[in-house]
């Protein structure tokens, strides 16, 4: 095949643009915290981490709750929960921060029945994050979907990703599900 001159000669003077294919240094650290949350346990837990490696002193999680009146559960999220149209659900609606900075906002639906007194009334009366409070049963998650919400473009947007997931506790028996959406200042740290 024979490239004409013109074109060959356009390939040659002409600089390949890498700012379309090297991601800029916000979508490679909201790449990694993706990944990270993806792969552990708890995303109270991980985002700690992730303050601590970002150089924040006290990087204690803190929960805001937002009052709102708790949207129904829907059938699929009581199928996913293993519980019936009978059973009471929790609900808790947060901001996870640190530092003054909000890393995420939080939806979840829990089963008060499979948590210990103790750990209903610290949901029910303080900002301790879900993770933190339901930490002594040993949680794993199930992640149900990811989402990438930054599609394109350097700069991040409010949004970064949103995760569901399913909480499951040491038995395997899921005690909530959550849907967390990350926010772009956890990637703006320093």
């Amino acid at each position: 095949m024979r490239i004409p001159a013109l074109a060959l000669l356009l390939l040659v003077t002409v600089p390949i643009s890498t700012t379309a294919r090297t991601p800029s240094p916000a979508r490679i650290e909201a790449t990694e915290l993706n990944r990270r949350l993806l792969a552990n346990p708890s995303a109270t837990a991980t985002l700690r981490q992730w303050c601590a490696e970002h150089g924040i002193a006290d990087p204690v999680i803190h929960a805001e709750v937002i009052k709102t009146p708790p949207p129904a559960a829907t059938a699929a999220q009581r199928r996913e929960l293993q519980v019936d149209a009978r059973e009471p659900l929790g609900y808790r609606r947060v901001r996870l921060g640190c530092a003054g900075h909000v890393l995420s906002e939080a939806q979840n639906w829990y089963v008060p029945s499979r948590l210990t007194p103790e750990m209903n009334a610290t949901l029910d009366t303080s900002d301790t994050p879900f993770g933190t409070v339901v930490a002594p049963l040993h949680i794993s998650r199930r992640n149900l979907a990811a989402e990438m919400l930054w599609q394109h473009g350097r700069k991040p947007p409010p949004h970064l990703f949103r995760h569901r997931a399913l909480v499951l506790d040491a038995g395997g028996h899921p005690i909530a599900e959550v849907i967390e959406t990350y926010r772009r200042e956890a990637v703006a740290l320093r």
